[in-house]
């Protein structure tokens, strides 16, 4: 199948994005069911039930098509299946009935998606729904009400669904509502940016649920709660002076945290923030964003040969996902096209893109914990890490990692049984009797500020390590006091750059093949890498300069990579290693 070149034109005018949107949609339409309920496409599985897998993917291409139709946008082929999918999955005695629920059931997640369809285009998802199949919806969609959420994002899932009953008429859960909205209170922290849960962290996929979804609420309760609906429109306001930092110039954002697969979800704070009519930035700065960063994502080879949108990052990847991500979870990047909500005389339309705003170069988030610095086309937090570990898939290489990229992703190791599966990019990673220990959780009592983040952490019982980050002009110096009971080797590993050809590894060496460069010797190791590089030096201590080679398919940006890094031979005792890590 030819890739279609997007272009930001193609997201300037209404009838361009709403092309754009269908591009990514139509290749769906074969695979739905008979009864519209199901959608099949693909077998790989998650941790929830297999049944529960079609229904999540008939579920969240609402996410787009919810504000498509909202806008007056149509497709014929979608209305109808949609209409009989919604009675079908709801109707028990259908043999696509989606079925009851269970505590903490993936459903709720897919609730969701239906309620933000039926708030913004009842006429494509309500509307043409006979009563009993209404009241077969109603009965399916409480399900919500009577079994226990997850403690974090999830609240506003059943906020969100109990919010469409109301909106539609139906009976629904104030109850639940009130006491999911306590929830987010509890939540919240300063500065716009909320708590996923107790002791959740901070990233991308935070915000996207927490504060849009507190922008979805403000759309349809103005009226009655206004108090709590202006705070949520702040709330967004104060977010978004934040949340600009994280977006390169050329469309990109960093690479962090977990759900990354829904990809250019990354914008969807910013389509729901248009849509709500929260004003967080000047119109042409938000188009700006908006559609450079749909052009970086949509030519990127995230499509299987069928045009399905696939479970990866730049590529498909099922290396990176969680548990939770089944072949349809990555539409629930859909709801970045919220904006084609928008009427067709909104002044969005008419605007144009304008450029980053003049930002600093180096800038301190103190709600978030980073350290962001930014230059014409790059953009990179320095983070401390998580304090506490989770259940999530590779946790460890999505919040642990001393830097965070626009341009280089991060690597996740496919083991830490050898070196190359541990694909140790940005971090510091300790071999000890032939097993490795990266970096994981730090201990309490962490700082940081505009200069500098320190903290201590343990990779094994017997290595105890303070490390300092210090940004500077071109990258940042790593120093870290290391108080060791066993002799070991520790690597201090760069960014990992892009290699589209085997390379060896090791020192002593440069090379030169497809615009890729590497050298390494004596304390520094360097690549070069399509216009990008990565030096690391050994500043201090007995660190030589090393390439690593990971195992292909470790990296979230491109499948071949190589990583600079300096090595070092720790003895027993307490002794100081400083690194320079340079790319800017």
């Amino acid at each position: 199948m030819k890739r279609y070149h997007y272009t930001e034109k193609d997201f300037a005018t209404k009838e361009a994005a709403q092309a754009s949107l269908m591009r990514l949609l139509i290749p769906l339409k074969e695979f739905y069911s008979e009864g519209g309920a199901r959608l099949e496409i693909g077998v790989t599985s998650a941790h929830y039930e297999n049944d529960t897998v079609p229904m999540e993917a008939f579920a969240r291409p609402l996410w787009g098509l919810g504000s498509f139709w909202m806008g007056g946008g149509a497709d014929r082929d979608f209305e109808k299946i949609y209409a009989n999918g919604l009675a079908s999955g709801s109707n028990p005695k259908h043999p696509e009935y989606w079925h009851t629920c269970r505590d903490f059931d993936q459903k709720f997640c897919e609730m969701a998606a239906i309620a933000y369809a039926m708030l913004l285009a009842p006429k494509q998802t309500w509307e043409p729904l006979s009563q009993k199949a209404k009241e077969d919806l109603t009965e399916w969609l409480w399900e919500i009400n009577r079994h226990e959420c997850c403690a974090c994002n999830w609240y506003w899932f059943a906020i969100l669904t109990n919010l469409a009953l109301k909106v539609c008429g139906m009976p629904y859960s104030q109850e639940c509502m009130e006491s999911g909205l306590a929830k987010m209170e509890e939540y919240y922290d300063a500065g716009g940016w909320y708590h996923d849960g107790n002791g959740g962290e901070k990233d991308y996929y935070n915000p996207y649920v927490m504060v849009s979804f507190g922008l979805i609420y403000a759309m349809f309760m103005e009226n009655e709660e206004p108090e709590r609906c202006a705070r949520f429109r702040q709330r967004a306001k104060d977010f978004a002076q934040d949340y600009r930092y994280w977006f390169a110039e050329d469309g990109a954002s960093i690479a962090y945290g977990r759900s990354m697969t829904y990809r250019f979800a990354q914008v969807g704070f910013w389509a729901m923030a248009l849509l709500s009519g929260t004003d967080v930035l000047p119109l042409p700065q938000i188009k700006g964003i908006l559609s450079r960063h749909l052009t970086w994502w949509l030519n990127q080879p995230i499509y299987d040969n069928a045009g399905i949108l696939t479970i990866g990052y730049a590529y498909p990847n099922l290396q990176m996902s969680e548990s939770y991500n089944a072949p349809g979870s990555p539409y629930w990047a859909l709801m970045a096209f919220a904006f084609l909500g928008l009427s067709d005389d909104h002044p969005y339309w008419k605007a144009e893109c304008a450029p980053m705003p003049e930002l600093e170069t180096q800038h301190y988030l103190s709600h978030a914990s980073m350290l962001m610095q930014r230059n014409h086309s790059h953009v990179v937090a320095l983070v401390p890490g998580r304090l506490h570990a989770d259940g999530h898939s590779h946790s460890l290489e999505k919040y642990s990692k001393f830097a965070y990229s626009s341009r280089f992703g991060f690597s996740i190791a496919r083991s830490f049984l050898t070196l190359y599966e541990c694909a140790a990019d940005s971090t510091l990673l300790f071999e000890v009797n032939g097993h490795f220990y990266p970096k994981d959780t730090i201990e309490e009592g962490y700082t940081i500020d505009a200069e500098k983040i320190s903290f201590r952490w343990s990779p094994f019982s017997s290595i105890w390590i303070e490390t300092e980050i210090r940004p500077t002009e071109k990258g940042h110096i790593r120093t870290h006091r290391i108080t060791s009971e066993i002799a070991c080797t520790a690597y201090d590993g760069g960014f990992a750059l892009r290699s589209d050809a085997g390379m060896p590894s090791g020192g002593g060496c440069t090379e030169t093949l497809m615009n890729v460069r590497q050298y390494a010797g004596g304390n520094t190791a360097t690549v070069e890498s399509m216009g990008d590089y990565c030096t690391v030096t050994s500043l201090s201590g007995n660190g030589k300069g090393q390439i690593l080679r990971p195992d292909p398919n470790t990296n979230l940006i491109a499948p071949k990579t190589m990583i600079p890094m300096a090595v070092y031979q720790i003895d027993v005792g307490t002794q100081m290693i400083v690194t320079e890590v340079n790319y800017l």
